[in-house]
């Protein structure tokens, strides 16, 4: 008399229920993954770039990002102070990219992330040709614009104080063409909410196709 097969093959209500499993087990990281988000306006298809949120230095335009970057991580790794985060999975398709959050933690400008980039979605380029957006000051909120108190933080956290920021009368001014964007007047601001933000000019310029 043969012996009978065993049968190893699932059926489908154990099917079914691994894939309830496995649903059950995504959605629960989804939560988790979630509830570290630095923002809570993450956005499936919105860029994520905004005021103080920017990209690393180098960055293509937000157009091509999402496609041209491949969520490697390595300009994270490479960053000595730690300011580049990963997009966690709420933040839909631009999950897994770079993105500094400069009132938080600013670019010191290192330059470590554009070599290291694999595919160009951070060119290779200078300190003084970084356009990761143009801080802009709130003279409704700048104690020194307001003449409450001389209030020099933006201009002494400044890279390039007298070049990018100047004092004219003692008052803080931004100089535009040569503003790299790199948020540390922001994180040196001490008024809440702050004096001085960047905000993301050059992200979304269009891509000039040949």
């Amino acid at each position: 008399m043969k012996e009978g097969r065993l049968n190893l093959k699932p059926s489908e209500e154990e099917k079914a229920e691994s894939r309830r499993s496995f649903f059950k087990a995504l959605g629960i990281s989804a939560l988790l993954l979630g509830g570290l988000s630095r923002k809570s306006d993450a956005s499936l298809f919105k860029s994520p770039v905004g005021r103080n949120r920017l990209r690393p230095p180098g960055a293509v335009s937000e157009e091509i990002f999402a496609g041209k970057c491949i969520r490697c991580g390595r300009c994270a790794e490479v960053c000595p102070y730690r300011c580049v985060y990963m997009l966690d999975i709420r933040w839909g398709v631009w999950a897994g990219t770079p993105l500094i959050f400069v009132d938080e933690n600013p670019c010191y400008l290192c330059m470590k992330c554009v070599e290291v980039c694999p595919t160009g979605t951070l060119m290779k380029i200078k300190q003084t040709e970084t356009r990761m957006g143009l801080a802009v000051i709130n003279k409704r909120y700048c104690v020194t614009w307001l003449e409450q108190a001389l209030c020099r933080s933006c201009y002494n956290a400044c890279p390039f104080k007298d070049v990018a920021i100047k004092l004219e009368r003692l008052k803080p001014v931004v100089v535009d063409d040569k503003c790299v964007g790199c948020g540390l007047c922001v994180h040196a601001c001490p008024m809440n909410p702050k004096a001085i933000n960047v905000e993301p000019i050059y992200s979304f310029t269009r891509v000039k196709w040949k």
